[in-house]
């Protein structure tokens, strides 16, 4: 049975900021991932398999792997916290489980443990095939401060 944060959606204007957000990103935009799924304390990114992002053994590169895993606990987090609220991470760490391989990658950040100063979020990173299937391929832990917004 399919857990039901997985599917819950995040308020339109939630989802509105963390998507605006997102695209300010120049990271995210150079990788060539997007957001998936924005639901409260859970943020889903894809990143699709392309030569750009790999390492010499044609695999997605940690770097790229550990990149989504990171944006997306960052974006989770944010889910939860006021308009006038950013997050920054403080640490994260991540474990890398099996070549990332796949027609895309699939990083989910999910809040554990929400505070108003440090935030505790679990990531995933699973490749995808082309018929579904899914293999968790990195897994970590992260922490996050809240910060104010700085002003424009």
């Amino acid at each position: 049975m399919e857990d039901r944060t997985q599917q819950e959606q995040a308020s339109p204007a939630v989802r509105k900021r963390v998507q605006d957000s997102f695209d300010r990103q120049g990271l995210m935009t150079h990788l060539g991932a997007r957001l998936a799924h924005i639901g409260p304390g859970r943020v889903h990114i894809v990143l699709p398999a392309r030569p750009e992002v790999t390492q010499q053994h044609g695999y997605v590169h940690a770097g790229a792997t550990s990149a989504i895993a990171d944006t997306a606990g960052g974006y989770a987090a944010l889910t939860l916290f006021e308009e006038d609220s950013e997050v920054l991470t403080v640490e994260y760490k991540i474990n890398l489980l099996a070549p990332a391989a796949g027609d895309h990658l699939e990083a989910v950040g999910t809040v554990l443990k929400p505070g108003r100063t440090l935030t505790v979020c679990r990531l995933e990173v699973y490749g995808i095939q082309g018929d579904g299937e899914r293999k968790l391929v990195a897994n970590g832990q992260q922490t996050l401060i809240r910060a104010n917004r700085p002003a424009e």
